[in-house]
């Protein structure tokens, strides 16, 4: 049996990160990973946005992150040259009916420190974007886009560098608490019987799987696992937008916004789908809800103008109505 200070379960953006940082603090650091890649679950399928901490409730410690970490992360990407672009983003209130909700969302922004927002007539909105329809908009000039995968190989080849090993195609198969940490048992190519001292559980969509597995873990302390499917539509041709646009949140997510990548793609989502299972494939029976909500900011959207891109799944511990 092998034995480790630090064992990290999956080596998407959350485990690498971990893994490097107590790597970076001297930690001895295993990553084991069940897919044969970094990255192949959640943190592939998501909008690849920097977020500036506009939305989470104050005082909660993922809104401090969010906050810090926005600095962070435009300091690691300049750093390790991970493509990134400051593009900035508008939050729009499409009617007067939606302005109070977004002077809410302003608010609570600057309550969570976020301190550089800028109020917009929807007249200095469309001088910004001429092809927006917005009453009133909020300019977020700090938020931007990044370059995940690139992201991840940084993430993964800074954690080496100071020491941390990962193994891929070693999915964990069973474990238990002992006195001193826990002993995990993997499979794969290469099965190994691991004793650490400390274990992160960084497996995304299979966390809660990963908890159940380990035998002295209460049952109590496992959350629900809820799947907030998010689909995309990509546009076909050049986009007119120069920034982000958001629209305001529904239940579950952020609305159908609009994001680039950093060659100047449009896409559209992720909308919320509640599902019972993993499924990534694109309904393109959805693009007509997608074609209502995109007109609501951006009217001149043509017909056809909208093919079915990718998924991702948010794994989510509720759901709205509901535990």
């Amino acid at each position: 049996m092998e034995s480790i200070e630090c064992l990290v379960v999956g080596a998407g953006v959350v485990g690498l990160a971990v893994a490097r940082a107590l790597a970076r603090a001297g930690r001895e650091v295993i990553v084991v990973e069940g897919e044969g890649g970094i990255g192949e679950g959640v943190s592939s399928r998501n909008s690849e946005v920097i977020h500036a901490g506009i939305y989470y409730p104050t005082g909660l410690n993922k809104t401090r992150l969010c906050v810090d970490g926005k600095a962070m992360l435009y300091a690691f990407c300049q750093e390790f040259g991970v493509p990134h672009k400051r593009c900035g983003k508008l939050l729009v209130a499409v009617n007067e009916g939606e302005v109070d909700k977004l002077a809410a969302l302003k608010a609570q922004a600057e309550a969570n420190g976020v301190a550089d927002l800028t109020w917009l007539s929807g007249k200095e909105a469309r001088a910004l974007e001429p092809a927006l329809v917005a009453e009133r908009a909020l300019l977020s000039p700090s938020t931007g886009i990044i370059d995940s995968h690139a992201f991840m190989l940084a993430l993964r080849g800074d954690a080496e560098a100071h020491g941390a090993m990962i193994a891929f195609e070693t999915p964990v198969l069973a474990g238990r608490v002992v006195e001193r940490g826990l002993v995990i048992e993997t499979g794969g190519p290469a099965p190994m019987r691991i004793a650490a001292a400390t274990v992160v559980n960084a497996a995304g969509l299979g966390a809660q799987a990963l908890a159940r597995l380990i035998s002295g873990m209460p049952a109590e302390k496992i959350p629900p696992l809820h799947l907030a499917k998010g689909n995309y539509f990509v546009l076909s041709g050049r986009s007119p937008f120069s920034r982000l646009i958001y629209p305001m949140p529904t239940p579950g997510g952020l609305g159908v916004h609009l994001t680039l990548d950093l060659a100047g793609q449009a896409k559209f989502g992720p909308d919320v789908e509640w599902v019972d299972a993993i499924d990534y494939a694109v309904d393109p029976g959805r693009a007509e809800s997608f074609y209502a909500a995109i007109r609501a900011y951006w009217p001149d959207l043509p017909d056809g103008g909208l093919q079915p891109g990718y998924a991702g799944i948010r794994p989510k511990i509720e759901r709205p109505g509901g535990s």
